[in-house]
């Protein structure tokens, strides 16, 4: 399995999302997800699954130490002592010992980089979680990040597919050595149906997720987080790793980005500059 490293610790480049899962589904699909060849899980305190997350990873009787599970603290708990109090109600909840990785879901206007990093940085000190980063940083704010922590940021969770351009956030990541975490990496399905997607699927052989999925994998530090309620959709996702594409379909893909091509409404988040 192709592992993207940073801060330390090696994370597989493809992981399962779990946003809008719930109760047995999201149990279902995260067993199903570890089953089909998945290692790295991606959840949320604000998704409201993590105890049917943990349930899955339960069912699917996968080593702990094989499986990588990121979480996330929203924005209302990033002050100092609420943060690290979210982190242990997440592992509560997963009815997990640490996580891997331990992610400011979104910055917030009302407590300071500072305070958050500060605050996440103790997660991983006190063994809560082996590795920190963030998500939905824009590039002033992973400055921000990045020098107030005192260890090194793995991540920044953003969105990012073929129709979204950040190569701002991507260079600002790599020049600091974090790693992008692309979600919604199909658009939510609205790239799939591009002629050049289309046509490099067929010429390699493979469903334009799976092309789109293995362009996003193959640039430099950047993890990918798809998701399905569909369990044949999981066997798809996880199958990328026997083909490459060429510099020049990688170049056509890129040359997919629209102006309009960003799917989640930034305000609903705290606003921030």
């Amino acid at each position: 399995m192709h592992m993207v490293t940073a801060a330390g610790v090696d994370i597989p480049a493809i992981g399962f999302g779990t946003w809008r899962l719930k109760d047995g589904e999201c149990e279902r699909m995260v067993a199903a997800a570890l089953g089909a060849g998945f290692r790295h899980i991606d959840t949320a305190e604000m998704y409201d699954n993590e105890e049917a997350v943990g349930r899955g990873i339960r069912a699917a009787r996968v080593p702990r130490e094989d499986v990588f599970v990121t979480s996330k603290v929203w924005s209302s708990h990033l002050r100092d002592g609420a943060l690290q109090h979210a982190a242990e109600e997440s592992l509560k909840r997963l009815g997990l010992d640490y996580l891997d990785l331990y992610l400011i879901h979104w910055p917030s206007n009302d407590v300071s980089t500072q305070e958050a990093i500060g605050a996440l940085n103790e997660v991983r000190t006190r063994g809560l979680a082996r590795a920190i980063g963030v998500a939905n940083f824009p590039v002033k704010l992973i400055e921000e990040a990045v020098a107030a922590s005192e260890a090194p940021l793995a991540t920044n969770q953003v969105e990012y597919h073929a129709h979204l351009d950040q190569a701002p956030v991507l260079e600002a990541c790599r020049r600091h050595g974090l790693s992008v975490t692309a979600y919604s990496p199909l658009g939510r399905g609205t790239i799939l149906n591009e002629p050049v997607v289309a046509g490099i699927a067929e010429a390699h052989g493979r469903t334009p997720a799976q092309v789109l999925l293995r362009w996003l994998i193959q640039q430099d530090g950047v993890i990918a987080i798809p998701r399905s309620s569909k369990i044949e959709r999981v066997a798809e996702f996880i199958d990328i790793a026997d083909f490459e594409l060429s510099a020049e379909e990688m170049a056509r893909i890129s040359a997919l980005a629209e102006s309009t091509g960003r799917l989640v409404d930034l305000d609903i988040a705290p606003d921030w500059d």
